[in-house]
């Protein structure tokens, strides 16, 4: 912390001059001894100097006490009155020199204090720069200005220690050679420093720069040129065939209906195409493949370069790398269609395969929609044939009852209720007559007894008739329980026919379903054996190695530059 330095104020009085004698002229007295030459603008390095803030050079013997000592003296010259001393003298000249240098009053003001610190006492700010001078001390210097607080009990050392110092360039002896000066102006040394840093920089980032050019061709361009040469002179050209099929179902309903056969076919499900996809994928298809026209033995074939050649002796793993990369099969849901690519080292090795292919796609697909069909058809098959045996029990039942009972129980019991329904009503006749004659006061005795011999002769039949219904209602044997049973049976038969016509129903829609279920796999696009290589595809390949291994050299690049960076922390 600083603290603002408290000057000392000076009032300056100009004393009253003495009674001038007679014959002397009061204007001559209290004139300077010498006057002083016209003012003259300052020297523009010494502005420049006091702009930058530096010690301007001390300034010689003013040039009007130099044109005054070197005129010789004149009758003129002679003044009377007081004589100032030849110190106050050359102290007014210097002063006027110091002011003729163009000073600033910030300049002036620095100055005061500097003298004020180092216990000096100017009359003036411009004295202050001539006792400062006179000392030794460039009051403009910065070192001057950071020391102007300082404890108190320093300012004797300091004040001392300045005295000693040299602040202002010497005089050269006149009788000497007068050199250059060997010092560097310190705005020319200033920028040429920046210019040394300025060509050291241009110099690292031209050496970074071609060390940045000597990795990208060796790490990024050595690998595209070596990638390129293999596309373009190397790399065997291959064939690709390209086919389209697709697997569909009929949704006609055969001969059930008006519209039977007429509506059209659909495309089948995705699961349907999925399976055949992957099948057409598989190993299996590959050894299948490979059995029928010899898949492995012609991508061993020693014209087919090292990189795409398949070692002789390959296991089916290692071959069913090889059958990956050069069969292509792709499924689009929204079309249904399957795409298969065959690449071959020959076109029309290329356009067999693909004729193999499609034949084990047809095959798999009939296989499928067969394997649904029949066990639909199996299934109803069955429920219909054991409806048919339950209803062929039924109705053995039936017969085998009514062989064993001889007679229709129902029949036999209603024949018996009609015996009883009519004797009950020819008895309440004849007794109806018989109250009738014994309402009359004399009746007819014969009436009466023939009356009453009919009435008890229907009611002994209408017993007889009761007991033998009775007969036929009880008991386990009776006509009522084999009655039951004979309804029972007949109920089961019926049982058995409703649900022989609901599995006639049944087998007749697994028929229609198993008809709806075949699958066909119609070709749209036949393969075709092509008459230019279609693989490699040189320029795209060699961009896309340039790309690898670009993003490859950037991303160690970073990770390295964030290794140094964590380390060095």
């Amino acid at each position: 912390m600083t603290t603002k330095p408290k000057a000392r104020k000076f009032r300056i009085k100009r004393a009253t001059p003495a009674a001038a004698p007679k014959g002397t002229d009061a204007v001559e007295r209290d004139a300077p001894a010498a006057a002083p030459p016209k003012p003259q603008a300052p020297d523009a390095p010494r502005a420049a100097a006091a702009s930058r803030g530096e010690a301007p050079r001390a300034a010689a013997p003013s040039q009007a006490a130099a044109a005054s000592a070197a005129r010789p003296p004149s009758p003129s010259d002679a003044r009377s009155g007081e004589v100032s001393s030849a110190t106050e003298v050359s102290g007014e000249q210097d002063i006027d020199a110091i002011r003729r240098e163009g000073l600033t009053g910030r300049q002036l003001r620095m100055a005061r204090r500097v003298a004020q610190k180092h216990g000096l006492a100017p009359t003036s700010d411009f004295d202050a720069v001539r006792l400062l001078r006179a000392e030794g001390i460039d009051p403009f210097q910065r070192s001057n200005m950071l020391e102007l607080v300082v404890p108190q009990d320093k300012q004797s050392t300091g004040t001392a220690l300045q005295k000693g110092r040299i602040q202002l360039p010497q005089t050269v002896p006149a009788g000497g050679r007068n050199l250059p000066s060997t010092d560097v102006n310190p705005m020319e040394r200033r920028m040429r420093e920046i210019s040394d840093i300025q060509r050291d920089i241009t110099k690292r980032r031209r050496r970074k720069m071609g060390l940045l050019m000597v990795r990208l061709a060796f790490f990024v361009g050595l690998p595209t040129i070596m990638g390129g040469y293999y596309f373009y002179n190397i790399a065997t050209p291959m064939y690709a065939t390209d086919s389209q099929f697709l697997i569909i179902q009929n949704e006609g309903t055969g001969g059930l209906g008006p519209l039977g056969g007429l509506l059209p076919t659909q495309f089948a499900n995705s699961a349907d195409s999925i399976a055949t996809q992957s099948y057409l994928q598989s190993k299996d298809a590959m050894l299948r493949l490979d059995r029928d026209v010899g898949f492995m033995k012609h991508f061993s074939d020693p014209a087919i370069d090292p990189i795409q050649r398949m070692n002789p002796d390959a296991s089916n793993e290692e071959a069913y790398k090889h059958y990956k990369d050069n069969v292509k099969i792709g499924y689009d849901p929204t079309e249904g269609m399957i795409r298969m690519e065959v690449i071959a080292a020959d076109p029309e090795v290329a356009k067999d395969f693909s004729e193999h292919l499609l034949e084990y796609a047809e095959e798999r697909v009939n296989a499928l929609s067969q394997q649904k069909r029949e066990d639909g058809m199996r299934d109803a098959r069955e429920a219909y044939e054991q409806t048919v045996a339950k209803r062929r029990e039924a109705q053995e039942a039936l017969i085998k009852l009514q062989v064993d009972n001889g007679v229709d129980p129902q029949a036999v019991i209603a024949s018996i209720r009609g015996q009883i329904t009519n004797y009950e009503t020819l008895l309440l006749e004849k007794e109806l007559e018989l109250a009738a004659l014994l309402d009359n006061p004399r009746p007819n005795r014969a009436k009466v007894d023939g009356a009453q011999g009919d009435v008890r002769r229907l009611s002994a039949q209408l017993d007889k008739l009761n007991e033998r219904m009775n007969s036929a209602t009880e008991g386990t044997n009776s006509l009522a329980q084999q009655a039951v049973s004979l309804q029972l049976a007949q109920a089961d038969l019926a049982a058995a026919d409703a649900a022989l016509q609901a599995s006639q129903t049944q087998m007749e829609q697994a028929r229609t379903e198993a008809s709806r279920q075949v699958r066909y796999l119609t070709v749209a696009v036949r393969p075709v054996a092509s008459q230019s290589a279609s693989y490699p595809r040189k320029f795209e390949n060699t961009i896309l190695t340039f790309l690898i291994f670009a993003g490859i050299y950037l991303m160690l690049s970073l990770t390295s530059s964030i290794l140094k960076e964590q380390v060095t922390k």
